[in-house]
């Protein structure tokens, strides 16, 4: 039970990270001293089609970092080795 309660901490604290990043990217898109926050890259695979006359599938997966991703995930996890030592 231990080892659920840390990993269920760990998945918890980098999906607000992820998050919260996100909404800092949006929020500073177009602003001037802070837009480069916004600034990040897109990779993976738009859409993927297979028609097979009956069913059609679609397949995409696209994941897109930003800067003020890659400053809340370290944050993220400094802040649960602090919170989470004695789970």
């Amino acid at each position: 039970m231990k080892s659920f309660k840390r990993t269920f901490a760990f998945v918890f604290f980098m999906l607000a990270a992820v998050v919260l990043g996100g909404f800092i990217a949006y929020i500073c898109e177009g602003k001037d001293y802070v837009g480069w926050l916004a600034w990040g890259k897109s990779v993976g695979v738009e859409n993927v089609s297979v028609d097979l006359y009956v069913i059609k599938l679609s397949f995409g997966l696209m994941l897109r970092a930003t800067i003020s991703q890659i400053f809340t995930i370290p944050a993220a996890l400094i802040v649960f080795s602090k919170a989470c030592k004695n789970l």
